[in-house]
């Protein structure tokens, strides 16, 4: 078994480590009410230094920093790495406002010479992505080699967004009338809200942020106040390029820079501006699904547009005639990458006949054997979660767990306790077996931690019926070598996921299609494929060419 993880590992960049453990001095930090230390390892400040995120004016030093700073924990150790000013609602109006004035002339700069623009971001974040990864392993604990991963999917996706420039295609559709040209085209929407989650503190700005651009819009971004650092860091990024780059000189005192602003706020104050906001006509957010709901009320009320990427509580269906190593693969970077922490997690393993019992013995070995601790060293393969409530969650899910008859097979409560006393938020991933024939309530739920639970089923149907039967439907897998099984599984009768894979996990989708889901998932679409439309509006035009005004349906009016 030590050859599947140290394949994963290999996969991933990276080495087979232990745990690195840092104990420091604590003091309660500003705002968040969590408890930091004062001490930054000097790796960690050689990377903020790199950044210049001490030469932005919103950024300060964490000891300096008061009730209006939001502190930046490095969830590995504890240290507070930095502290972020929080905007009002009235530097968020200025913020808003800019970004109008600026997309009012970005709009009408040609698509192609949009992209260009785009192109020499994507080549910025090249230069700075080993970096801007480190970072993302500092601020949010996911390990490097999946740090530098979101960082080379902006980059993948703003290559997507310079071809998209020459392709935003309308369509020409055949008139009843003589002498008409019916047809449609796509303007830029306006300004985007763009609301993104801890998780993937960069990878969803992108996807907004180079897409929206290529359409003539501008984007006002709210990251999420436990990773603030690395949307400063992206945003300066961004802004160097829009401040010396020479395809667009805006006139009348524009700052190209106002194209792509930046807000760091409290949910109850700015969050809800923002949703609230008739300059945004379109709110792209990102997060659980209770906050999509109060999301999508707020900006249904003004009639805005909503695009949503919620929770996921997504499953593997595994038939006994898989491929059992590719899917133990599958199964293991599923539930155990980014520590459980990704919308796209491996929740469920659903077992279709012997299966249950070929590959959960190879599972358990496989967990003893990840690697678990900074997420910055050579093979760590799993770093902490986020903080002390994700710690919390996972226990109660566990404790739930059993409550309900289930059997914790490694990890556990065990696992948790294992790692009391440390300064960082580790966990052992938890592996737990369902008795056969019942769906217990906490695995309806989604715990956004490294907790995975198998079951047994006689059928696919009944496997299928309960992946379908929770109220999210964002990713969903099937390992089978039987081509029947597959096409059921991708038929209108199957996985009711807006992502539905065949041999290969939940987790590491591609940013050439559309990213999302449905029911509770939110419906929205990011990413690849067309969901470019959701940044523009549609445009129905008739030109008519003749001398005569002919009616549609053949109308006879005086």
């Amino acid at each position: 078994m030590m050859g599947l993880v140290e394949g994963w590992a290999r996969t991933l960049g990276g080495e087979r480590d232990g745990l690195s453990r840092r104990r420091r001095g604590r003091r309660r930090c500003a705002y968040s009410g969590c408890m930091t230390s004062t001490t930054v390892s000097s790796s960690a400040a050689a990377i903020l230094d790199r950044l210049g995120l001490f030469d932005d004016s919103r950024v300060v030093r964490a000891d300096a920093a008061g009730s209006e700073h939001c502190i930046s924990v490095n969830p590995s150790d504890g240290s507070a790495l930095a502290a972020v000013t929080l905007d009002t609602v009235s530097s968020y109006d200025m913020v808003v406002a800019r970004a109008e004035a600026a997309q009012r002339q970005w709009r009408l700069v040609p698509g192609p010479r949009r992209g260009e623009i785009v192109r020499l971001m994507g080549e910025a974040l090249r230069e700075h992505c080993d970096d801007l990864g480190s970072l993302v392993s500092l601020e949010m604990g996911k390990i490097k080699a999946e740090g530098v991963g979101e960082v080379q999917e902006c980059i993948d996706i703003a290559d997507f967004a310079v071809g998209l420039s020459r392709q935003l295609y309308g369509l020409t559709m055949p008139s009843e009338r003589p002498d008409h040209r019916l047809m449609e085209q796509w303007h830029p929407l306006g300004t985007v809200g763009v609301i993104t989650a801890f998780n993937f503190p960069i990878a969803v700005w992108a996807w907004n942020a180079m897409l929206a651009m290529a359409c003539g819009d501008a984007v006002v971004w709210k990251p999420s106040l436990i990773s603030p650092l690395i949307a400063v860091a992206a945003t300066r990024v961004a802004h160097e390029v829009l401040r010396t780059q020479a395809v667009w000189e805006p006139t009348g005192g524009v700052d190209p820079c106002d194209l792509l602003g930046l807000v760091m706020g409290k949910d109850d104050e700015v969050g809800e501006a923002m949703t609230a906001d008739t300059r945004l006509p379109l709110i792209s957010a990102t997060g659980s699904c209770r906050m999509g709901r109060h999301v999508a009320q707020k900006v249904a009320g003004r009639l805005g547009r909503c695009l949503l990427e919620l929770g996921g509580n997504n499953a593997i269906i595994l038939m006994p005639d898989a491929d059992m190593d590719m899917a133990l693969r599958g199964v293991v970077f599923g539930s155990v990458g980014t520590a459980g922490q990704r919308c796209t997690s491996t929740r469920r393993l659903l077992c279709v006949g012997d299966a249950a019992d070929r590959i959960v013995p190879k599972l358990v070995e496989a967990y003893s054997t990840v690697s678990i601790g900074d997420p910055l060293e050579a093979g760590t393969l799993m770093g902490p979660l986020i903080d002390q409530r994700a710690v919390d969650g996972m226990r109660s899910a566990i404790v739930r767990a059993e409550q309900e008859g289930c059997a914790v097979l490694c990890g556990g409560v065990a696992g948790i306790e294992e790692f009391a006393g440390s300064a960082g938020h580790y966990v052992r991933p938890t592996i737990i077996r369902v008795p056969k024939g019942k769906v217990p309530e906490v695995t309806l739920r989604e715990t956004f931690a490294p907790v995975l639970y198998v079951f047994e089923f006689d059928s696919f149907e009944e496997a299928l019926a309960v992946q379908n039967g929770v109220s999210q439907g964002l990713s969903s897998a099937v390992f089978t070598k039987d081509g029947a099984i597959a096409e059921r599984f991708l038929s209108a009768a199957g996985s009711d996921c807006g992502i539905a894979n065949v041999n290969l996990g939940t987790s590491g989708a591609e940013i050439g299609g559309a990213f999302g889901g449905e029911k509770e998932t939110g419906g929205g679409r990011e990413s690849g494929s067309d969901a470019w439309k959701a940044y523009m509006r549609r445009q129905t035009c008739t030109v008519n060419y003749g001398a005569e005004l002919p009616l549609a349906q053949g109308i006879e009016f005086g």
